[in-house]
C-alpha cells in the first residue's frame, strides 16, 4: 500500500492540515464510518507514512479490524471511503482559501436563491477584498472578471434602463486572456528548450500586436511575461532582457512567492542559454539572479531546493570564482536539500570547491571517501580526481583511475550524451599521456581531435594540458 494515491495525498498535508483533517473526519456530514477515521489515525501516528513495514496491508488491516481474517476487499473499501473524504477535504480548503473567489461564489448562490440582500452584501464583501487583495498576478484579474461577470449578472433583467457594467466585465476579461496567453506561451517556450515539442500559438501574434499597440505594457502581469517571450525569441536583442531584469526587480513585489519563482526560473533559463551559447556575460547575470531568488527565499519552494539548481548556483559562483559566496551558501542552504540527497550533494559540493581553489590534496581526501549514489555526480567526481591526478603527476592512479571509469560506464546505464562525454575524456586523457615532449606534429594533430571532439565538456582543460607538454 506504500505506494498508493491515498499514502501520497496524506504525506503532503501538513501537521496542522492532518490535525484539520482529523476534525472533518469527526463530522458526520462527512464521514459516518469508524473504520475510515482509525484507518486514518493508523497512517498519520508516528512515521507509518514514510516507513514501509507500516504499510502492509497485512499489518493495517489488522490494526483497523482486530481478531478478523484478512478481507482484501474490505480494506479496499475503507480505503476508498477515506480517500474520497480527503479529497472533499482538500478541494474546500483550495476553494476556503481562495477568499475572494469563495465572496464572489457565495453572491451568485444568494442570487440563484433570489436572496437580494445577503447578495448585495456578498458582492460588497467580494470588492472590498479585491481592493484589498496584495498581487496583480493572474488570480487578481481572473477573479476581477468573476466579479464583474457576478455584478452584471445580477443587475441584468432589474435595471435594462440604466447603466450596466458591461464594459468592466470586457476590460476585465481582455486582461485576463492576455496575461494567460502570454504566460502559457512562455511555458510552452520553455518546455520546447527541452522536450523539442511543437506547438501552435493561435493567437499570439494579434496579442503581442494588440498589447504593443494599446499600451499594454503598464500592467506588470502583460509586461514581465512579454518581455520573456521577446527575450526568448528575439535573443539578439539585449533590451527585452534589460527590460525583463527591470521588471522583476520593479514589479516582483505584485507577484506571489509561486508565481515570482516560476518567473525568476524561466529568467534563468534565458541565462543558461545563452551560456551554453558561450556568452560569457551571462555567466554573471544568473550568478545575480540566482544570488537574488535565494536571498529573497523565491527559489525555495516549500522548504525544499532541488538538488540540480543547489549544484547550478554553485558551478556558476565557482566558475566566478566567488568562493566565500559558495561556501557560505554550501553552509546556509543545505538544510533545503531533500534528506536523501543531501550528503551526497554537499559532499561533492565541497569538494568542487576545493578543487577549484586548487586546494587538490583536501579535495582529494573527500572524493575518495564516497561513492555517490547519482550516477552523473559519480562521474564528475571522479573527472576532478582525474584532473587532479594527471595536474599532481599521479600517474599510477590515474591510470588506475581511467580503468575505473571504463569499467564504470560499461557497466552503469549512462544515458547516450553523457556516455559519449566521459568515453571520450577517458580517450583524450589517455592520449594526452602518451603525448611525446616537443614533438610538434603529435601535439598539433591531438589539438585538432580534441577541438574537434563532441561532445567534450573538458575540452578547454584538455587543450590547457596539452599546450604544458
Amino acid at each position: 500500500m506504500e505506494n498508493s494515491y491515498l499514502i501520497a495525498v496524506l504525506k503532503s498535508l501538513s501537521k496542522k492540515e492532518q490535525r484539520e483533517l482529523r476534525k472533518w473526519l469527526d463530522s458526520p456530514a462527512h464521514n459516518q464510518r469508524e473504520d475510515v477515521a482509525l484507518l486514518f489515525d493508523y497512517l498519520a501516528s508516528g512515521d507509518h507514512l514514510d516507513n514501509e513495514k507500516y504499510l502492509r496491508k497485512e499489518k493495517i488491516y489488522a490494526k483497523i479490524f482486530p481478531g478478523e481474517q484478512m478481507d482484501d476487499a474490505k480494506l479496499r473499501q475503507t480505503v476508498h471511503f477515506l480517500t474520497k473524504a480527503v479529497e472533499e477535504y482538500v478541494v474546500i480548503q483550495d476553494l476556503v482559501e481562495d477568499e475572494l473567489h469563495s465572496r464572489i461564489t457565495l453572491a451568485g448562490v444568494y442570487r440563484k436563491r433570489k436572496l437580494d440582500k445577503p447578495m448585495l452584501r456578498a458582492l460588497k464583501n467580494a470588492q472590498e477584498a479585491i481592493a484589498a487583495y496584495p498581487y496583480r498576478d493572474d488570480q487578481y484579474f481572473r477573479n476581477d472578471y468573476l466579479l464583474q461577470l457576478e455584478l452584471y449578472t445580477s443587475m441584468e433583467g432589474k435595471q435594462r434602463t440604466t447603466q450596466m457594467n458591461l464594459q468592466e466585465v470586457s476590460d476585465a476579461l481582455e486582461l485576463t486572456f492576455i496575461i494567460e496567453k502570454l504566460r502559457q506561451t512562455c511555458r510552452m517556450l520553455s518546455h520546447q528548450a527541452v522536450y523539442k515539442a511543437g506547438y501552435d500559438t493561435g493567437l499570439l501574434e494579434a496579442v503581442l500586436t494588440y498589447v504593443e499597440q494599446h499600451n499594454k505594457l503598464a500592467v506588470p502581469a502583460i509586461a514581465i511575461y512579454y518581455y520573456i517571450y521577446r527575450a526568448n525569441t528575439q535573443k539578439d536583442n539585449p533590451a527585452h532582457f534589460e527590460q525583463l531584469k527591470l521588471q522583476i526587480q520593479e514589479q516582483g513585489h505584485v507577484f506571489p512567492h509561486s508565481e515570482l519563482r516560476e518567473i525568476y526560473l524561466m529568467a534563468l533559463n534565458y541565462c543558461i542559454g545563452k551560456m551554453n551559447a558561450g556568452v560569457a556575460a551571462f555567466v554573471r547575470e544568473a550568478f545575480e539572479l540566482y544570488r537574488r531568488g535565494f536571498e529573497m527565499g523565491i527559489l525555495i519552494e516549500n522548504q525544499i531546493v532541488s538538488r540540480w539548481t543547489f549544484l547550478n548556483v554553485i558551478l556558476i559562483g565557482l566558475r566566478l570564482k566567488e568562493f566565500a559566496w559558495a561556501g557560505t551558501f554550501i553552509n546556509q542552504n543545505q538544510q533545503f536539500l531533500e534528506p536523501r540527497y543531501r550528503e551526497n550533494f554537499v559532499h561533492y559540493c565541497q569538494a568542487r570547491l576545493l578543487y577549484e581553489q586548487k586546494k587538490y590534496k583536501e579535495a582529494q581526501r573527500l572524493l575518495v571517501q564516497v561513492e555517490y549514489d547519482d550516477i552523473l555526480i559519480n562521474l564528475n567526481a571522479k573527472s576532478m580526481l582525474l584532473k587532479m591526478f594527471y595536474e599532481e603527476e599521479e600517474l599510477d592512479a590515474l591510470e588506475s583511475l581511467l580503468e575505473s571509469m571504463r569499467t564504470y560506464l560499461q557497466r552503469k546505464d549512462v544515458i547516450g550524451y553523457h556516455k559519449a562525454n566521459y568515453q571520450n575524456i577517458i580517450r583524450y586523457t589517455k592520449k594526452l599521456l602518451r603525448v611525446t615532449p616537443r614533438n610538434k606534429e603529435q601535439k598539433e594533430k591531438l589539438q585538432q581531435e580534441i577541438q574537434q571532439a563532441n561532445p567534450l565538456t573538458e575540452k578547454e582543460w584538455l587543450l590547457g594540458m596539452l599546450s604544458r607538454v
